[in-house]
């Protein structure tokens, strides 16, 4: 079996037109193992419940942003080796930096295609 068919994902994004492509390119490389959740507060329990491979973070959410959802999965023991990849606008120098303080993986910048995101997801996961 492929990586490409045994990585589970979660795509955490509280836009559905964001979740959408971010879910389409997945499709577009190949990955179809993986969820959806609206926001950072809701997918923590989830992730800490039943771990997946990697998660694919929208930055600006309310309640709970991207960059507090991977300090979370950092800080739990059952969660801390999740690959992490936030999806932004706007990688500034100091989000990049406080990313890689908490452990980010990698990031991706709006709008992307899929190649982009297969490229960067690879860099995390290996070769799919």
């Amino acid at each position: 079996m492929s990586l490409r068919n045994s990585l589970r994902v979660m795509v955490v994004d509280d836009m559905s037109t964001s979740r959408g492509l971010i879910t389409q390119s997945l499709e577009q490389i190949g990955v179809m193992n993986y969820t959806t959740e609206n926001n950072g507060r809701s997918a923590l329990p989830k992730l800490v419940g039943a771990p997946v491979h990697l998660v694919l973070s929208d930055y600006n959410m309310p309640d709970m942003d991207g960059l507090e959802l991977l300090q979370a999965l950092r800080e739990n023991r059952s969660t801390q080796r999740i690959g992490f990849i936030l999806v932004t606008g706007r990688p500034t120098p100091e989000l990049i930096e406080q990313g890689r303080r908490l452990g980010l993986n990698n990031m991706i910048k709006k709008p992307f295609t899929a190649a982009s995101m297969r490229a960067c997801i690879e860099q995390v996961v290996g070769r799919l």
